[in-house]
Parts: structure tokens; C-alpha cells; sequence
């Protein structure tokens, strides 16, 4: 029974195969670049405009972790994923490439977390025997929707963060021993705090991210400490601050399982003010990272809770507050349905 947005998959589905790409300044700046599947030269991957390349991405992740796993384009059942533009239209022109059945999910900078859950969900209902899910994002297309064209060089301040240009897709199927699995998740409520900021997203995403990590321990009965590690999608270090202060508050002592991709993404450099952000941030890490170490052992329960800032240009201009979101998803290493 599905109580307070909790989810339990008794039949385990397995995640056979990750594809990341990410653009050339996360190549030489990313502390995960060597971790990354494949990498451009060029941020529009040497296409006509930034939209163009931040499909590319996607399409590239997708075949990516479809070549790992030796599976054909044609034997996907369903294609789940989103992106930051407008519309969607990057994941949409990835969608028609594919040609697969194709559902286009929004939760900001948390859709690498709600389409793995919507995989999840096909899968164990028995709907589906193979769905590709992740998401993207990309600098150039991201920055001038949500913030200011590059070109006009304005100067943010130490609350920013940096949208990412990367795509992040793992392919979900039946359980099968030795690849990590998916056995339960949480999906969030939006939080609203009254935040009006968009260059303070952080701080805005994470009592949403407290929210979801109390739901998730208190609907499926366990701690902190029964995670090696629980990594939140992109706070930043403003953001995720905040959420260990609040993880404290909430008698949850944080420990050195907390992760934040954002905060680390860049390796802490300054330059990137807080940190990363963007839907392709945490896909980028956790279908790299921390699956890679799913995959080896390293980790063996990994709670991953991916954050989104749920406003549009239009809402914020209109000085509407930020609502956010998290989703929760709980992966073990090799683990083998009853």
C-alpha cells in the first residue's frame, strides 16, 4: 500500500547499464570527467545551436547505455526523460530520433530521479520488459531561458550555481543478479517556502530535500546509517548546508554519507560560486559515480534524492515564489528478487 508518497518494488528491478556525456568545461573541470562516457569538444556538440547539442547529449547517453548492455534502440519499450528548456523541446527531438514511446517527464533538476521511479513503476506492474529514463542539461540554452543571455556577462553572486552541460540514461529492466537494483523510492510533495530568488535555488530546494529524506526513512522503516551513502541532486554548498542544518534539527545527525552532487561537481571551485545545477547534474553522478560504485561494491544501499526548483521565467518575473521538489530512490548493490 502506498502510503505518504512511498513505494516499494517487490520484484527489484535492475539497472543494466548507465550512459553519461558531458560538454567540454566539464571535461576539464568536473572531478566525475573521467568518469564520464564520452565527452565534446564543442558545447553544442558541433551542431547548429545549443538546443541542437543538448539533444545530442541525450541521444549519445541513451545509445551509450544501450551499447553497454547490448540491447537494440527497437527493443525499448518506453523512453522517460525531460530537460530545463522550454517545452521540453531537447528531450522531444531526442524522443523522435529514437523512436521510441516516449513520455516526457518535468521535475526540474529532479528528473533523473522521477523518471527512474516511473521506470520502476512500468516495470514492476509488469507494463514494460526495457525503459531507457534520465535527463539533461545544457549551459548555454539553460542560462539565457532562466537567468541572462551569456552574452550579456552579468556578474552573479555566491548563492549561484552553474548549470551543467551533461545527459545522464540508465537502462531499467527485470532483476538480475549482480547489477544494482531498485527497491524502493519516495515521491515528494512540493514544498514552497516563499523564496522568490532564482539565483538562490539551492536554499530553496532544500527543506524540500529534508522533507523527502523524513518520508522516505520514516515510510520504509529505516536510518540514515543503513545507506553507505545518501546524495542529494544539486543544493550546492548554500543548499546543502541548509539541509544537513535541518537534518540535525530533525534529530537525523548528518554524517559522511551526505553527498551533494552539485557541491561537489566542481570539486568545490570557487569560480562555480555554489556549485552545479541542472536536470543533466545529478544524472551525470549518479549514473556515473555512484552507480559505478554500486556496480563494484563500494556501495552496497545508496539513497539517492534528487531536488528541483519548480518555476518557470514567467512565474519568477511575475515575482511568484519558487516551489521545489525532491524524489527519493533507494538502489542496492546486486540485489536478487525473492
Amino acid at each position: 500500500m502506498v502510503k505518504n508518497g512511498t513505494l516499494t518494488f517487490s520484484t527489484k528491478p535492475s539497472i543494466h547499464s548507465a550512459g553519461v556525456t558531458a560538454g567540454p568545461l566539464e571535461n576539464k573541470k568536473s572531478i566525475f570527467a573521467k568518469q564520464f562516457d564520452k565527452v565534446y569538444e564543442d558545447e553544442r556538440c558541433d551542431l547548429p545551436t545549443n538546443e541542437d547539442g543538448h539533444s545530442q547529449l541525450m541521444y549519445d547517453a541513451v545509445m551509450i547505455a544501450l551499447s553497454k548492455a547490448k540491447k537494440d534502440v527497437q527493443k525499448i519499450d518506453f523512453f522517460l526523460t525531460g530537460d530545463l528548456v522550454n517545452q521540453m523541446t531537447p528531450s522531444n527531438f531526442t524522443a523522435h530520433s529514437l523512436e521510441i514511446p516516449y513520455i516526457g517527464l518535468f521535475s526540474a533538476c529532479a528528473t533523473s530521479v522521477s523518471s527512474m521511479i516511473t521506470g520502476a513503476l512500468f516495470t514492476e506492474a509488469q507494463q514494460a520488459n526495457w525503459i531507457v529514463a534520465g535527463s539533461s542539461s545544457q549551459h548555454n540554452a539553460i542560462e539565457r531561458q532562466f537567468r541572462y543571455p551569456l552574452e550579456y556577462g552579468s556578474q552573479k553572486g555566491a548563492t549561484a550555481q552553474w548549470t551543467v552541460t551533461a545527459a545522464g540514461a540508465v537502462l531499467i529492466g527485470k532483476n538480475k543478479p549482480g547489477f544494482p537494483s531498485i527497491t524502493c523510492a519516495t515521491v515528494g510533495k512540493v514544498v514552497d517556502m516563499g523564496m522568490t530568488d532564482p539565483l538562490n535555488m539551492g536554499s530553496a530546494m532544500a527543506p524540500a530535500a529534508m522533507a523527502t529524506l523524513s518520508s522516505h526513512l520514516t515510510g520504509h522503516g529505516k536510518t540514515i546509517d543503513d545507506y553507505d551513502t545518501i546524495i542529494t541532486g544539486d543544493l550546492g554548498s548554500n543548499g546543502f548546508k541548509i539541509f544537513k542544518a535541518l537534518a540535525n534539527e530533525a534529530g537525523l545527525p548528518h554524517t559522511k554519507n551526505f553527498r551533494d552532487a552539485g557541491e561537489e561537481f566542481y570539486g568545490k571551485d570557487p569560480s562555480f560560486m555554489a556549485g552545479a545545477s541542472g536536470s543533466g547534474c545529478s544524472a551525470a553522478v549518479f549514473f556515473s559515480d555512484v552507480y559505478g560504485k554500486l556496480c563494484a561494491g563500494e556501495y552496497q544501499r545508496a539513497l539517492l534524492i534528487a531536488t528541483g526548483a519548480l518555476l518557470s521565467p514567467l512565474s519568477y518575473q511575475q515575482g511568484d515564489s519558487i516551489p521545489c521538489i525532491a524524489h527519493a530512490i533507494e538502489i542496492t548493490a546486486g540485489e536478487v528478487a525473492e
